[in-house]
């Protein structure tokens, strides 16, 4: 019977720290472009590049 209620209280505590009903947030496109930059994942010119581009669409 404890066994049930340590695996009762694991289950619950694991839902309220996952939210699983909560949306996850989207980054903004320009935030993503910038942590891209910083991780070095894009060069400088992709990123005037594609950030012209994600302004020119607004």
């Amino acid at each position: 019977m404890h066994a049930f209620w340590w695996v009762f209280w694991i289950v619950v505590l694991v839902l309220v720290y996952l939210r699983p009903w909560e949306q996850k947030r989207t980054e903004d496109p320009l935030q993503l472009l910038k942590r891209r930059l910083a991780k070095g994942e894009i060069s400088r010119k992709e990123y005037e590049e594609i950030k012209k581009t994600l302004l020119k669409d607004q």
